[in-house]
Formats: C-alpha cells, sequence, structure tokens
C-alpha cells in the first residue's frame, strides 16, 4: 500500500469535520474514500469483479450504519427531503434526475464508438523470457536454472511430496482465485480478468514450457511483461514481493504434478 496516498484522505476527512458537515456527506465521502483505498491505494491490481464485491459490502455497512440509529436516520434524510422539496433547490434536483440516464447513456455510446483497430504489434501466449533476471537481489540464469528440488522425485520420493503440498498450500493461500481450484484458469475472479488467467490443464501450456520459464512469469507477474506480450493489462502481481525463491519452486511442483503433466526440460532429458 502507498501511505503518502493516504495524505489527501486524511486531508479531506480533516476539512470535512472541520466544516461540520451532515450524515449524507459523511456516508458519500466514506463510500468514496474507500473506493479510492481499493482501486489505488493497494499494490496488487484488483479485478473490476472485485472491486464490486468489495464495494457492495462496503454500501451495505454504510446502509447499516445510517438505519440502525433514528437520529442518524434523520440526519441522513434531512438533505435530501429538502432537495425534494424545496423550490429553491429545483435546478440542482432536476440536474441530478438528468445526470443519471445521462452518463449511462454517454458510457454505452462512448464504448460502442471506439474504433476495433489490430494491435501495434504482435502478440505472443508465451513471450521469450529473458536470459536472466534479478530475484531478491539474486542473479538467476532463466537459461541454465533448473528446478532446486525436481531431482528429489527420483532421488528422495518423500521429501519431493512434501515440497509438492507446500506448493499446493501456497497455491491455494493466493493463486486459486484467479487459476482456480481446479488449476483450469475459471477462478472466482476470472470474470474481471483481461488476459484471462492460464489454464494449467490445458496440453498447450505448462507442458511446454520450461520450469524456469514459470519461475520467470510468476516472480515477475503481469509488470514483468515483455511487449510482445501485449496489448494487456494482466492483474497477475509481481510474486516475488510475497514468495520467496523456494516457494516459487514448490509452487512450479505442485503445478505439474497436480496436472499430471511434465516439463519441457523433463522431457528433453528423458528424451
Amino acid at each position: 500500500m502507498n501511505l503518502l496516498m493516504l495524505l489527501p484522505v486524511f486531508v479531506v476527512i480533516g476539512v470535512l469535520y472541520f466544516l461540520r458537515v451532515n450524515l449524507l456527506v459523511w456516508a458519500l465521502a466514506w463510500w468514496l474514500g474507500c473506493y479510492f483505498l481499493i482501486t489505488h491505494l493497494l499494490k496488487i491490481p484488483a479485478p473490476v469483479s472485485v472491486v464490486k464485491i468489495y464495494m457492495s459490502f462496503i454500501s451495505l455497512g454504510i446502509a447499516a450504519f445510517v438505519i440502525s440509529d433514528r437520529g442518524r436516520w434523520e440526519s441522513f434524510k434531512k438533505p435530501l427531503l429538502r432537495l425534494a422539496n424545496e423550490k429553491k433547490f429545483m435546478p440542482l434536483l432536476i440536474l441530478l434526475v438528468l445526470a443519471g440516464p445521462s452518463l449511462a447513456a454517454f458510457k454505452v455510446y462512448h464504448s460502442m464508438s471506439q474504433p476495433i483497430e489490430a494491435p501495434s504489434f504482435g502478440r505472443t501466449i508465451h513471450p521469450a523470457p529473458p536470459d536472466e533476471i534479478t530475484f531478491k537481489g539474486k542473479q538467476i540464469d532463466l537459461v541454465k536454472s533448473r528446478n532446486p528440488f525436481r531431482e528429489l522425485e527420483v532421488k528422495d520420493p518423500e521429501a519431493f511430496k512434501q515440497h509438492v503440498e507446500s506448493g499446493r498450500k501456497i497455491y491455494f493461500q493466493n493463486c486459486f482465485y484467479c487459476h482456480g481450484d481446479a488449476l483450469n484458469g475459471k477462478g472466482m475472479f476470472v470474470h474481471g480478468l483481461n488476459p484471462l488467467p492460464t489454464n494449467f490443464t490445458d496440453p498447450g501450456t505448462i507442458p511446454m514450457l520450461q520450469e524456469s520459464f514459470l519461475f520467470w512469469r510468476i516472480a515477475k507477474g503481469g509488470p514483468g511483461l515483455p511487449e510482445e506480450g501485449g496489448p494487456w493489462m494482466s492483474a497477475m502481481p509481481a510474486w516475488e514481493n510475497f514468495l520467496e525463491e523456494d516457494q516459487i519452486w514448490d509452487v512450479i511442483l505442485f503445478l505439474y504434478d497436480h496436472t499430471g503433466r511434465k516439463p519441457r526440460a523433463a522431457e528433453a532429458e528423458h528424451g
């Protein structure tokens, strides 16, 4: 979270407190403040569907706070009654009544009038990774790098299972919201994402890739995509900010183990 961006929020709260505004203004200010917090202050981009869910809960919470006390309810509806009944507010009332349909019509018109254009450059599903990346100050050679726990599959199956189990826990703590509990790219937030999350069960995805490729994509996320990976607005966070190197390798083991696939490098070695 960017704490510096909280400063204007506190300034607005202070100004409203100083002006002693009514509860209606306070409710609108809190609603807008929460929306700003969710959409701008979080490090991980929030999908549209998630924003809608959170704002629904916030709206219900504010409504419950207002109507749970007679005094608060009277304070909340007083300016609305004045707006509806006093003639001096009639122009403002007409403006507000017309504003809603007008904005909705403009949004529809704007979305329908956008020209359909081809991407300015070719888009690839699996963009080429760089030769090396920096992970928390450590240089990792993606060409020569191998999953350090892959060899345990043969040398120490019990230890290998522990790493797979660790990867399973990490996946269901962080990844299944988008990639799905069946690893098929159909998580609960999928409708708000563009592009859609990777379907790990598709034989054309992880079996075609080396484990180092997956490490790069997980560690760097959407912000680490090269230009040929666009144009898109991937919500995939850079997981290097939240996970350790061993944890990412464990997740990769789990992806292959759970789907019954083998990584490209392993297939080449066994071929």
